[in-house]
C-alpha cells in the first residue's frame, strides 16, 4: 500500500504538471504568434511480483506479474500548427504563410526566431528608422543584417512583397526597392526549437541549423509573406478546456487512490488491536 501512495503521488504531480502548461496556453491566447504546448508522460520503472520460472513441483509459470510505479512528464511539446491570419492596421504587420520563422537580433547579440510579425518601423541608437518587433528587438534581413529605411522615407509608403522584399514610394510616385529583404528561416526539426520566452526560439542540435529560404538549394516550399496582416495564436479553447477537465478527473482519482490507501492502512493498523 505505501506503493500505491508514491505511485498516485507521482499522478498528482503529473497532471499539476498538465494544467499548468494548459492554463499557460489559455493565458496567451490572445498572443501574437504564440504556439499551444502539450504535455507527455511516460511510465516510470515496473517491479517484479513473479518471474517467468517454475515452481517447487517443477510446474512452468510461462507469464510474470509486474507492477507499474506511476508516471511522470516526458516532455512539452510544442505545436507549430499555423495561427488564424488576423487583419491588423499596423502597415508593418506581417503574416508568414508557410513553415518560416522571422529572424531577430536579441539582446544578448544572439540570433533568434520567432513567428510573432507584429513590427514596428522605430528610430535605432545612430537615428535611422529600422524594423523591429514590439520588444524593440531589431529583425533581421535575409543576410542577417537590420533592415532600415532610407533618410525621410515615411512608413505610410513602404511596401513588403510576399517574397519579403521591401520598397517604397517616394514624394514623386516612383517605386524603389530598398535591396533588403525580411528573412525567413526553416528549420529541419521545428519540435527541436527550445524557448527563449517572449515568441522567441533558439536554434538547437536537435532543430538543426537554421535553412535560410533566399539562398537554400534544398527542395522546400518556401513561405510567403503578407503584409498588414498578423499570425494569431493556435491555441483552441474547447480542446484546452476538454484537456483541462481530463486533468482534473485524473488529479482526483489520484487524490481519491491516496486516501484509500490510507484508509486501508488504518484498518490494517487497526487489526492489531
Amino acid at each position: 500500500m505505501m506503493r500505491s501512495l508514491w505511485t498516485a503521488a507521482t499522478g498528482m504531480k503529473s497532471q499539476q504538471t498538465a494544467v499548468d502548461t494548459i492554463a499557460n496556453n489559455l493565458a496567451n491566447v490572445n498572443t501574437v504568434g504564440f504556439k499551444q504546448k502539450n504535455t507527455e508522460f511516460k511510465s516510470l520503472l515496473y517491479q517484479n511480483i513473479q518471474t517467468r520460472t517454475t515452481s517447487a513441483n517443477g510446474q512452468t509459470k510461462p507469464t510474470q506479474a509486474q507492477v507499474g510505479l506511476g508516471t511522470r512528464v516526458a516532455a512539452t511539446n510544442t505545436s507549430f500548427a499555423t495561427g488564424i491570419q488576423q487583419s491588423s492596421d499596423n502597415p508593418a504587420a506581417c503574416f508568414i504563410a508557410g513553415n518560416g520563422f522571422f529572424s531577430v537580433e536579441g539582446v544578448d547579440g544572439n540570433t533568434y526566431y520567432t513567428r510573432d510579425g507584429d513590427f514596428n518601423w522605430t528610430i535605432d541608437n545612430d537615428g535611422r528608422r529600422i524594423l523591429t518587433n514590439n520588444q524593440g528587438l531589431r529583425i533581421l534581413d535575409s543576410r542577417g543584417r537590420r533592415i532600415t529605411l532610407p533618410d525621410g522615407v515615411s512608413v505610410d509608403k513602404v511596401s513588403i512583397d510576399t517574397d519579403g522584399n521591401i520598397g517604397y514610394i517616394d514624394a514623386n510616385g516612383a517605386w524603389h526597392l530598398t535591396g533588403q529583404r525580411i528573412g525567413l528561416f526553416q528549420f529541419s526539426n521545428m519540435d527541436g526549437l527550445d524557448e527563449a520566452g517572449g515568441n522567441l526560439y533558439r536554434a538547437t542540435a536537435a532543430s538543426g541549423a537554421a535553412i535560410n529560404e533566399a539562398t537554400t538549394n534544398l527542395n522546400i516550399v518556401k513561405s510567403q509573406i503578407k503584409q498588414g496582416y498578423i499570425e494569431g495564436s493556435n491555441v483552441s479553447m474547447a480542446d484546452q478546456m476538454v484537456d483541462l477537465i481530463i486533468a482534473q478527473r485524473a488529479y482526483e482519482m489520484n487524490s481519491k487512490a491516496i486516501t484509500t490507501s490510507d484508509s486501508m492502512l488504518e484498518t490494517a493498523n487497526n487489526l492489531r488491536r
